[in-house]
């Protein structure tokens, strides 16, 4: 479980971050959504340990990221893994090299074994006759596969994403969204993404923090945010003629 309390961030005289509060749960997919310009890229760079907040807290477990000293941030970054928007897969190696690029930093694994490790998990994205192909030999869709891999080559407690469906086809991104809840609860891992995909709200949107200007404006599940009457989050929500359709669905069924 990952607890902020109460966090502030400025850049100069622009205030990012007003005081946001609230927990992203273990084995659950937590969202984070909100307009452009909202804090969410700052926020998670915070929880991210790249910026660091000028009040509050951040906990992993039971010790705050501020409280740690070099060593142990280096220990609780080796138990992240990152899906970075686009992939961000390294263009001159193959997929096993991408894949196996973190065993290689942190560990001090043979390369069998690594290798052994990098198998499995292509095989748990579905990827198992990829491993000698180049980035630009496969599809967007598999990219992401591939950066999901990377991410959890190292059994990581925490799991970022930071717009896992950017530039997928709307099957393609269901099938992404699938694949990071099923992969958060086979291994219990704390999933944090940032994102403004609706359809993964309504996919696997476990836990809401809805960021408006900086506050958290409101947070909840995927059932409870088409029924709340706060105003900035219906506006977000229903911003589009697909959700306003839900919305008029839904009451009548009231």
């Amino acid at each position: 479980m990952i607890r902020v309390e109460n966090i502030h961030k400025s850049f100069g005289e622009e205030h990012v971050l007003k005081g946001i509060t609230t927990t992203f749960d273990k084995g659950k997919t937590n969202l984070i959504i909100g307009q452009s310009g909202s804090g969410k890229t700052v926020f998670l760079k915070c929880l991210l340990g790249l910026f660091d907040p000028e009040e509050g807290q951040i906990f992993y477990g039971e010790k705050s990221i501020l409280d740690m000293d070099d060593d142990e941030k280096r220990d609780l970054r080796e138990h992240m893994g990152m899906v970075f928007q686009g992939g961000a897969l390294f263009d001159s190696m193959t997929v096993e090299e991408n894949v196996m690029f973190p065993l290689r930093m942190f560990t001090k694994k043979r390369k069998e074994e690594m290798l052994h490790r990098v198998n499995e998990v292509l095989e748990r994205v579905n990827l198992t006759n990829a491993n000698k192909k180049y980035p630009s030999e496969i599809s967007g869709g598999m990219q992401k596969r591939v950066a999901i891999a990377r991410a959890i080559v190292n059994n990581p407690r925490f799991l970022f994403c930071d717009e896992p469906n950017s530039g997928l086809d709307p099957k393609t991104a269901i099938l992404i969204d699938n694949l990071i809840q099923e992969i958060t609860k086979e291994y219990d891992i704390t999933t944090v993404i940032n994102t403004h995909d609706m359809n993964s709200v309504m996919e696997i949107g476990e836990k809401i923090v809805f960021l408006q200007k900086g506050n958290l404006a409101w947070q909840g599940d995927n059932t409870q945010i088409f029924k709340t009457d706060n105003k900035d989050v219906t506006d977000f929500v229903y911003s589009s003629d697909l959700f306003k359709k839900i919305r008029d669905i839904q009451l009548k069924e009231i």
